[in-house]
């Protein structure tokens, strides 16, 4: 227990200054706000690395799974390109069926850790969540527009594990 708290603030000055007499009353008041000044430095230096380790350790929390969702992106977009290609072949109609519940199901587990998918066709371009490949001309949607989605990008939570790969409308 810190000596200021074992003790009232007259005995902390009085063993600071032992000899001291009454008629020093104005250094012992003096000492007392120094003293106490100092307390309350301390105090608030102590709060607030309270508030700094609980708020780094909320935001490791948060982004614990970042590394382990990062390695699972590329299975989603393998499971994308499946099924873009493969509905081609009609002789793969069955097989897709199960390569697209694979992908809601790793797609739904992943969203309950956070992770969202960024880029949709006919958005806004914004260079925060999309990376422009190129210029795809499209005179039905608004100009600066994504027309069409190269590779999904993802959130987690707020922060961006990986630009959307996109074509803009010029």
């Amino acid at each position: 227990m810190p000596v200021a708290e074992q003790a009232g603030d007259e005995d902390v000055v009085d063993m600071f200054m032992p000899d001291a007499a009454p008629a020093d009353a104005d250094v012992q008041a003096r000492c007392k706000a120094e003293i106490e000044e100092l307390r309350l430095r301390a105090a608030a230096e102590m709060d607030n690395f309270k508030k700094r380790l609980t708020r780094e350790h909320q935001e490791q929390v948060r982004y614990a799974a970042e590394k382990v969702l990062g390695d699972l992106l590329p299975t989603l977009d393998n499971l994308d390109l499946a099924l873009q290609y493969g509905s081609k072949d009609e002789a793969c109609k069955d097989m897709l069926q199960g390569v697209a519940m694979t992908r809601k199901l790793l797609l739904d587990a992943v969203t309950r850790h956070g992770l969202r998918p960024v880029g949709e066709e006919g958005e806004e371009f914004n260079p925060g969540l999309h990376e422009a490949v190129g210029f795809d001309a499209k005179p039905d949607l608004a100009p600066h527009s994504v027309t069409r989605v190269l590779q999904r990008g993802y959130k987690l939570g707020e922060r961006l594990l990986r630009p959307a790969k996109v074509m803009v409308n010029p």
